[in-house]
């Protein structure tokens, strides 16, 4: 969730470059010289067509983006050139070769500063702890938080929560409370393992990974944010799972517009308004009921739920909003819940199919952390194997190419010289910080155990942000959801391994990754093999 937050998914294919012919633009120059202004300045309009339209609007918005870049020309560039118009070679190549661009700017720039095109934009990359710690240290009147805007989020759903956060403080709630939720989360995971896998011991059951995954996620999560019966409503998974899909599409699309194009464009392509609505005719009989008990009795009354749907509806009744808003929130937490979980899960599920040794090794760990504490949340802060396991698969394959997105709100210059101006906005790569030998001894070998056997005094965990570690951000900003994501990780990790063997599709073959720009998701068409582990 956060920087890990949010950002998949599906699909594959290379994408043209959308900037091959310039064409347009001469026609618009060329009717401009065959039409004298006559005696109705406006008469003129009338005679442009819609492709000279769109081709002016278009040429306005380059020359700002090219104005806007000046400013960086100082800095480093990779991927391709930073002329204007011939950046969209950069692009193109970041689009289709991103994390092999951000760690060949690394290993050149390693301490400095580079830079990378996109659409609307030139990212500014900080490569090196000393920078990565300095920007992580910047006050909120030097930086901001830029997530919500480079992945487009405050186009896809209403601008104000980009300026205001309201699920943060929700999230932060839920953190406080996981001991509490963790036996339900459990009882719905455990429930839809059974439904969705049921194997058996005398033979293999091949297993599409990718939705079945993301299904039982949703409806472990639920349970926790909306509880029964919605949570295993198929009507109502069905709809989350594709919610996520259908965001991540866009974001995606949105890549490529400018930004006076993104938000009709972020709305179109998420329905979003038709989804409040579907999300409403499920919660709304639930929400009705509460605002109702508020309305008769107050703040608090006998029998309060003490869920995230209550505490989602005394956040908005205090704004003085309605039930719509509610389902909003929970539609924008529910996005951030599945699509970065189910990223996750897949990674792990691909890695420790490849490796029934390691399986093994956890099944252990996991079975004496349950003997002792029982499926609780005491019981998976005692697997620490499988906790540096998780750790191991961000590490090599998380969700991003680049994370700690932020805005530069105050003219600021670096410890190693590089001046940053208002409004630029700057990120740290991931891949690149994360196989970094100095950070990592041999930091390409993928070693589940390493944090385990980490000489630190205190192990790292999954959750655990750093200057070395940077999948869920690192600072203030870093994810808020990275604690229930983390609980969900751990608790369907270890029933996996508890109750199924599993072994990859082709023997001793990894399913590959789809990496695009700024994201790197996990294959979406492989499948697993799963038997019932025999007692």
């Amino acid at each position: 969730m956060g920087s890990m937050s949010l950002y998949k998914k599906r699909g594959s294919g290379n994408r043209r470059s959308h900037a091959k012919r310039i064409s347009p633009q001469i026609t618009v120059i060329a009717s401009c010289s065959q039409n004298p202004m006559t005696s109705d300045p406006l008469s003129y309009v009338g005679e442009l067509t819609t492709a000279q339209v769109v081709a002016g609007v278009v040429l306005v918005w380059l020359l700002v983006r090219h104005l806007s870049a000046k400013n960086l020309r100082h800095i480093p560039t990779e991927g391709g050139p930073s002329l204007p118009i011939l950046s969209f070679i950069g692009l193109y190549n970041f689009l289709t070769h991103g994390r092999e661009i951000m760690q060949r700017g690394y290993q050149r720039h390693r301490g400095r500063t580079f830079k990378v095109a996109m659409v609307d934009r030139w990212l500014v990359v900080l490569s090196g702890k000393k920078l990565v710690d300095e920007l992580q240290k910047m006050p909120d009147d030097t930086v901001s938080s830029a997530t919500t805007e480079v992945f487009e989020m405050h186009h896809v759903f209403d601008s104000y929560w980009h300026r205001d956060p309201v699920h943060i403080p929700i999230l932060r709630n839920l953190t406080r409370n996981l001991a509490l939720v963790f036996e339900d989360m459990f009882d719905e995971l455990s429930m839809a393992f059974r439904e969705h896998i049921p194997a058996n011991s005398d033979r293999w059951l091949p297993v599409h990974a990718s939705p079945v995954m993301s299904t039982i996620i949703t409806r472990a999560a639920n349970r926790v944010f909306v509880g029964m019966p919605t949570c295993r409503d198929s009507g109502y998974v069905h709809m989350m799972v594709h919610f996520e899909e259908d965001v991540s599409k866009a974001v995606r699309l949105l890549a490529i517009f400018p930004g006076f194009m993104k938000r009709i464009a972020g709305r179109k392509a998420t329905v979003i308004d038709r989804r409040v609505q579907q999300c409403l005719d499920y919660l709304r009989p639930a929400i009705d009921d509460r605002m109702a008990m508020m309305t008769r009795f107050g703040k608090d009354w006998a029998d309060k739920p003490n869920d995230l749907l209550q505490w989602i509806i005394d956040e908005v009744v205090a704004r003085n909003q309605g039930p719509e808003e509610v389902a909003r929130i929970v539609l924008f937490i529910n996005f951030g819940a599945i699509g970065t979980t189910s990223s996750a899960i897949l990674q792990a599920l691909y890695d420790v199919s490849m490796r029934p040794e390691l399986a093994n090794t956890l099944r252990e760990e996991v079975e004496v952390a349950v003997a002792e504490e029982g499926w609780t949340k005491a019981a998976t802060n005692k697997m620490r194997k499988l906790d540096s396991f998780l750790r191991e698969c961000e590490r090599h394959n998380g969700p991003t190419t680049v994370s700690m997105f932020r805005n530069i709100l105050q003219p600021v210059t670096l410890s190693d010289g590089t001046f940053l101006p208002k409004g630029a906005t700057v990120v740290t790569p991931t891949f690149a910080t994360h196989f970094d030998e100095e950070n990592y001894p041999n930091a390409t070998l993928f070693d589940p155990l390493r944090s385990y056997k980490s000489d630190k005094s205190v192990q790292p965990q999954l959750i655990t942000t750093s200057a070395d570690y940077v999948t869920f951000g690192h600072g203030k900003h870093a994810c808020p959801g990275r604690f229930f994501a983390s609980n969900e990780l751990k608790a369907m990790l270890a029933y996996i391994v508890v109750n199924y063997d599993l072994k990859p599709e082709y023997e001793g073959v990894r399913p590959e990754n789809l990496q695009r720009g700024l994201t790197n998701d996990p294959n979406d068409t492989a499948r697993v093999l799963f038997r019932r582990q025999v007692d």
